[in-house]
């Protein structure tokens, strides 16, 4: 999945030469993944892309961890984190391993620069607040309940409308796609998919400007901000075509899949990246078996550790969980509902939670900024006398 798409202008031959209406060429810019054997776009510049003013070497930086870990199931309420910074240096880091980097942001201010991952695909699910996301490739305008696919490589600015704006962000060292059972030989997406293309949005409408002046690009490698400056507009695109894009998808476009009997998580999966998962949990009706148990069976991941972020609603296994809370269940040891709620779900006809869980295949660490805004009594809270 992505599909073929394009916007604006572009020759009958990739290529070839493309000239403006006063005969001066436009400049191709080839945007792929893996070399040249991955998925790609052609975009058509103004100006050339490699044309910079000036380069500034910024800040490193790394996600400090926790330096004694206990195996145990653990509770952070980033409910509790101060709102502050933009949609790129707002963010706070709570869970990191080799592949991919959870956490979450509540900007305040508006990005006075243009961004640009050059190493990291980005996931931005948008828990709450509005606004637009402008990129090289056009503008898409967000909701809450957008999941923002941002392949690496794209530029792009948050415009924030109004205020209350709470983001969670995951940032993957491999590309983010949808499942691949999901999809047949040919890439499109199957009939049993819990969602379609018709429900991916992409970029409509492309904003080319042809103008001068100072215009910032931070450009982050290897955590490591390198900053651009260039003398024209970074989003000087005529037209592109091709792959490689960013689009959004909206929670409340996936359908369920439920059975007669409690289905396993994988049901829920709407992203893959190398070593981890990204999966959907939305209203649904319950399992329609005469004796079913609603609720979740106890079990023990395997070679996984289990992320939940808990949107809105009320999840009906989980006890003292607030909206904005994570919780983390590693492999290695069980875990399930909380005491009362096996009993509780009988008779249940269905759910309103909404929640976003990402497994991944890696152990993860706590940063030591989660640290503060953990529970430190989660993991008894099993035990019936806590409960």
């Amino acid at each position: 999945m992505p599909f073929y798409h394009r916007l604006g202008k572009i020759p009958k031959k990739r290529h070839t030469q493309f000239r403006k209406e006063n005969g001066d060429l436009y400049y191709e810019e080839v945007m792929g993944t893996k070399g040249f054997s991955g998925i790609q776009s052609i975009l058509y510049h103004h100006q050339p892309p490699t044309k910079v003013s000036e380069v500034q070497a910024g800040p490193t930086f790394h996600h400090e961890t926790e330096e004694q870990e206990k195996l145990q199931h653990r509770h952070f309420k980033s409910q509790d984190v101060s709102t502050g910074g933009d949609a790129i240096n707002g963010r706070q880091f709570f869970l990191v391993n080799e592949d991919v980097q959870i956490g979450v942001c509540l900007p305040q201010e508006q990005m006075d620069y243009f961004y640009r991952n050059g190493v990291k695909d980005e996931l931005i699910f948008v828990h709450q607040g509005r606004g637009v996301l402008e990129t090289n490739f056009g503008y898409l305008s967000f909701v809450p309940g957008d999941y923002i696919v941002l392949p690496i490589g794209t530029t792009y600015r948050f415009r924030l409308e109004g205020e209350g704006h709470r983001f969670l962000v995951v940032e993957a060292n491999s590309r983010i796609e949808t499942p691949k059972r999901y999809r047949n030989e040919y890439g499109q997406l199957l009939e049993h998919a819990p969602f379609c293309e018709r429900d991916i949005r992409v970029p409509e409408e492309l904003h080319t400007f042809d103008e001068e002046g100072e215009f910032i690009v931070k450009v982050n490698m290897d955590n490591r901000v390198t900053t651009f400056k260039y003398q024209h507009h970074p989003f000087d695109v005529v037209g592109w075509d091709g792959y490689l894009y960013p689009y959004i998808f909206n929670i409340d476009d996936f359908e369920p899949i439920t059975g007669r009997i409690h289905q396993p998580p994988p049901v829920h999966q709407t992203f893959a990246g190398h070593n981890f998962v990204v999966c959907s949990f939305v209203p649904r009706l319950f399992d329609y078996h005469p004796e079913a148990i609603p609720a979740p069976y106890a079990h023990s991941n395997v070679n996984s550790d289990e992320v939940l972020y808990y949107v809105e609603g009320n999840f009906m296994s989980r006890k003292g969980i607030d909206i904005g809370s994570f919780t983390l269940h590693p492999s290695g040891i069980p875990h399930g509902p909380h005491p009362g709620t096996i009993e509780a779900s009988l008779g249940k006809k269905e759910t309103h939670e909404l929640a976003v869980m990402i497994d991944t295949f890696r152990p993860l660490r706590a940063t030591q900024f989660a640290l503060q805004f953990e529970d430190q009594n989660y993991m008894h809270s099993w035990n019936p006398q806590q409960a």
